[in-house]
């Protein structure tokens, strides 16, 4: 998998809000209700995860969760961690729509 060079995941980071270029993975931050809340989508996020045969480095403290992501065979960031940040913005919508 080909690693994207900085203006590429600039123009890629344009198509989401809240995730940002840091230290060479992207990353974002979500706000649940409560914990039961965040767990429970951190747990659909996994199950997506092991579908795309790719996973983040995460925490989770009481109500946030904490995402990073990058492609660690490739020393940077490629498609993997952007399909996988559209999954996982796919699920945090369907998540909020109920």
């Amino acid at each position: 998998m080909e690693k994207f060079t900085e203006a590429q995941i600039q123009d890629y980071l344009s198509q989401f809000d809240g995730w940002e270029y840091v230290d060479g993975a992207i990353e974002t931050t979500f706000e649940f209700k409560d914990f039961k809340e965040a767990f429970s989508v951190m747990t659909r996020i996994a199950f997506e995860c092991e579908a795309q045969g790719h996973h983040p480095d995460w925490s989770n403290v009481y109500k946030t969760l904490n995402i990073r992501l990058n492609t660690h065979d490739a020393n940077g960031i490629t498609e993997k961690d952007f399909a996988l940040a559209r999954a996982i913005e796919d699920i945090i919508d369907s998540d909020s729509e109920n």
